[in-house]
């Protein structure tokens, strides 16, 4: 993984140049000097960086793949597409879906009342809104309100209970009447972790019986014309296209015997989501077995032969497919706050006028290391740690001598690790990973990062510089929640290894790539950590702008949302501290300032990074 698996999960998006990772898009800016500038407005705490330009790149293949295969079978329908928004309602990620998806009459999917609404507003004229998921009548009425308003909405629906309320509601008002589309459930499964979305126990979807139910209810009521889709989901993240194939053809055969059955305005498959995303950076294993080029042939094809066979019109095509849209679009850049093996630093040595023997031999080993006795060295340091802690539990040798033993042998091995980089020894490699270092991050796992906490997602992640030299120190990474599970710890199977930085002279950044979709809408305020502060960046051929600012929570929002009268709670922090006993006025006034500044700052940490 000498490049982070740059070449395996990055899609080309970003390069390593001149020691730094950059955007690999026109002007071609680092993330560190991105990162820089807006550190330089006194910002700390986590940076999550939005590329509406990734967005565009990922809606332009989509269409240009299925338009592909549209014209290479001889297609009759069209693809269209929507993002789901449960995938992630934050301001600025929907404004970049909708400006960069208009040229492509790029839709929204709802899945709630307050997503439908979201959707409404924002959705462009003539693109599509999908609505999903369980709905009530007020629910169903919003998409009445949506198709008088102009909108082309069609609710699918999930049960018998909603078709029932659709007639209902339209028996009860005048209100054009919405598209409608019935989720079927099929008999196939996905694969992944989210597979349980397809199957005949799935959460969603009529089975047969209830398929012709719903065929009879909408002929009774005369709706049947406005029913023009059916939807599936076999599940987010498909590692595996097979499933999808026999999913096609159920789905296929479901939509040719309804169009016989009399639903003569049915003219669209929705196919649900699950285009997954590349999330591993080591070559062990990949997150799908199938290309863009695969996936979109073999959806248009399957349907067509189907379609064919039965002799029925070919159907539109949608697709929900959010992650793939927006995963790449967004990277969280965290500060490292510090690497606990630097007490072992070799300025905090304390020799005295006489030390023991066995300090001695390692201050002579840590002398004369070189390349060609390292390993031999490093052997003797390893027997002679050894030996210093037998005489100390012996009482033989102090704390300090202790101390100095730790440092010594520290170095030695650190430097043996460097010498030999080039060609190391399984001994070695058993050694970085046995000392590994931990990097302290000014982020929250739960809020930043909830997938690897819940079902241990990983994510691609590697510095934003040093990347001209080879990182030896084997890393495991912590955030600063008190909760032990705040901890990305190192796996022998998917390694991670940094730099070994000295903080007190320099920064050192880590950026998380891949963490555009769900992170945000599913992270969760432990500790009150909330969503870290954010920017758009805009890159043109001559420079970049950053835009849409917006940043984390200052401490009294945070307790505002949960409820607090903070009113009350900040009056209260400064009358007790007036109150208390202050040598002069002073010093009273500056330290009521530092509380209302801390007040008005968000919950990260701020002076030692």
């Amino acid at each position: 993984m000498d490049n982070f698996g740059l070449d395996i999960w990055s899609n080309k998006n970003f390069i390593i140049e001149d020691g730094q990772i950059k955007l690999n898009y026109k002007c071609m800016p680092s993330l560190l000097q991105i990162v820089e500038e807006i550190r330089s407005n006194d910002v700390r705490g986590p940076i999550l960086l939005r590329f509406p330009h990734l967005i565009k790149s990922q809606i332009r293949t989509l269409y240009s793949y299925f338009d592909k295969a549209i014209q290479q079978n001889n297609y009759k329908g069209s693809f269209n597409a929507v993002f789901p928004l449960k995938v992630n309602q934050f301001p600025h990620a929907v404004e970049a879906i909708t400006s960069q998806g208009a040229q492509f009459n790029y839709g929204l999917e709802a899945g709630s009342k307050a997503e439908l609404i979201l959707a409404m507003s924002k959705t462009p004229t003539g693109a599509s809104i999908t609505v999903n998921g369980f709905k009530d009548k007020e629910m169903i009425t919003l998409g009445f309100i949506a198709a008088q308003s102009g909108h082309n909405i069609t609710i699918t629906i999930e049960g018998l209970g909603e078709l029932e309320t659709i007639i209902e509601v339209a028996n009860e008002c005048s209100l054009k009447v919405p598209n409608i589309g019935i989720r079927v459930r099929l008999h196939s499964t996905g694969s992944g972790i989210w597979a349980k979305s397809g199957g005949m126990d799935a959460k969603f979807g009529l089975t047969s019986t209830e398929i012709i139910e719903a065929i009879t209810l909408l002929r009774e009521a005369n709706l049947l014309d406005y029913l023009s889709m059916i939807h599936f989901h076999i599940g987010s993240q498909m590692s595996d296209i097979a499933p999808l194939k026999k999913a096609l053809r159920e789905a296929g055969n479901i939509y040719a015997e309804l169009k016989k059955m009399g639903a003569s305005k049915l003219n669209s498959i929705n196919i649900g989501g699950g285009l997954a995303v590349e999330y591993d950076q080591h070559t062990l294993s990949n997150s799908r077995n199938y290309s863009i080029d695969e996936f979109s042939s073999s959806v248009v094809f399957l349907l067509g032969e189907i379609m064919n066979a039965k002799n029925v019109t070919h159907p539109d095509i949608f697709t929900e497919s959010g992650r793939f849209i927006v995963a790449s679009h967004a990277v969280l850049i965290t500060p490292v706050l510090e690497l606990f093996t630097q007490d072992f630093q070799e300025k905090l040595l304390n020799f005295k006028k006489t030390n023991p023997p066995l300090i001695e031999e390692l201050i002579e080993l840590n002398k004369l290391l070189n390349n060609t006795n390292c390993i031999e060295y490093l052997h003797d340091a390893l027997d002679h740690m050894e030996s210093v802690l037998t005489l100390f539990d012996l009482g033989y040798i102090d704390l300090q001598d202790r101390s100095n033993a730790e440092i010594l042998v520290h170095s030695i091995i650190k430097r043996a690790l460097y010498l030999k980089s080039s060609n190391p020894t399984d001994e070695l490699a058993q050694l970085q990973v046995k000392l590994q270092e931990r990097y302290l991050i000014n982020a929250s796992i739960f809020q930043s990062l909830p997938d690897y906490w819940g079902l241990n997602q990983h994510f691609p992640v590697m510095p934003l510089h040093h990347l001209n030299t080879t990182p030896l120190r084997a890393a495991s990474l912590w955030d600063i929640t008190c909760d032990s599970d705040g901890e990305i710890g190192f796996n022998p199977d998917k390694p991670l290894y940094l730099h070994d930085v000295n903080l007190d002279e320099e920064d050192y950044f880590l950026g998380f790539f891949n963490v555009g979709a769900y992170q945000e809408t599913l992270g969760m305020n432990h500790n009150l950590f909330t969503h870290p502060s954010e920017y758009t960046i805009t890159i043109d051929e001559y420079s970049y702008e950053i835009k849409n600012a917006v940043e984390s929570k200052s401490i009294l929002d945070i307790l505002d949302s949960l409820g607090y009268n903070v009113s009350v709670l900040s009056n209260k922090l400064k009358n007790d501290l007036s109150n208390s006993d202050f040598i002069t006025e002073q010093e009273k006034n500056d330290t009521l300032a530092k509380l209302e500044l801390f007040l008005q700052q968000n919950g990260y940490l701020r002076t030692t990074n």
